[in-house]
C-alpha cells in the first residue's frame, strides 16, 4: 500500500493557493495517478476490447477531487467476466432474440433456434463451463500505486511551478 509523507504540509500549502488554482491543479494530478493505473490495467488485460474499453476520467464535486479508472463503452461487458470470472452456466438461443436474423449458412441454425459456436452448430442449449479470473484493475493499482502518487506529485510540481509557486519539499516530511 502507498504511504503519503508531507500531507499537512501540502494541505496548508495549498489552503493559500486560489481556489480555482488549487482545483485545476489537484484535478489534473488525480488524471495524471489515474492515467498510470490505467496504462498497467491495459497491458494485464487479456482482451483487447476490454483494453480499448479502459477509460480515465476525473471530476471535482463539493470541493473533493476524485479520478477513476473504469472500463466503459464496447466491450466495457467484458471487465468484470475477465476481472472475477464466471461461473458454470447455461446458454441458450434465446427466442426474442431469433426474429429478424438474416438468413446465412450460419444464422439458419440460430434461426432454427440451433446454438453456433465458431462457426459449428452446437445444440439449443450448452453448458458452458465458467471462466477463471483474471484481475486487471485490482493489481494494477497494487503495483502503481506508488508511481501513481509520483505522476500526481510531479504534475503538481510543473503545473505550481508554472504558475510561479515553489511547493515545499516532502523529503523529510512526516504524515
Amino acid at each position: 500500500m502507498p504511504t503519503v509523507k508531507g500531507k499537512q504540509q501540502m494541505n496548508a500549502f495549498f489552503a493559500n493557493l486560489p481556489g480555482k488554482l488549487q482545483e485545476n491543479v489537484l484535478r489534473g494530478a488525480a488524471k495524471a495517478a489515474a492515467k498510470v493505473v490505467a496504462e498497467e490495467a491495459k497491458q494485464r488485460t487479456q482482451s483487447s476490447e476490454v483494453r480499448d474499453a479502459i477509460k480515465t476520467d476525473s471530476k471535482v464535486e463539493h470541493g473533493k477531487v476524485t479520478a477513476r479508472v473504469k472500463v466503459q463503452g464496447p466491450g466495457a461487458y467484458l471487465g468484470p467476466w475477465e476481472e472475477y470470472g464466471t461461473s458454470e452456466h447455461f446458454i441458450s438461443v434465446d427466442d426474442s432474440q431469433r426474429q429478424g436474423m438474416s438468413v446465412g449458412r450460419i444464422n439458419r441454425k440460430a434461426k432454427e433456434g440451433v446454438l453456433v459456436i465458431n462457426g459449428e452448430p452446437v445444440g439449443k442449449t450448452v453448458l458452458h463451463p465458467g471462466a477463471r479470473p483474471h484481475p486487471f484493475l485490482r493489481p494494477a493499482l497494487d503495483l502503481k500505486g506508488d508511481e501513481a502518487i509520483r505522476a500526481a506529485q510531479a504534475h503538481i510540481d510543473k503545473r505550481l511551478a508554472k504558475e510561479g509557486y515553489n511547493t515545499p519539499d516532502m523529503d523529510d516530511a512526516e504524515d
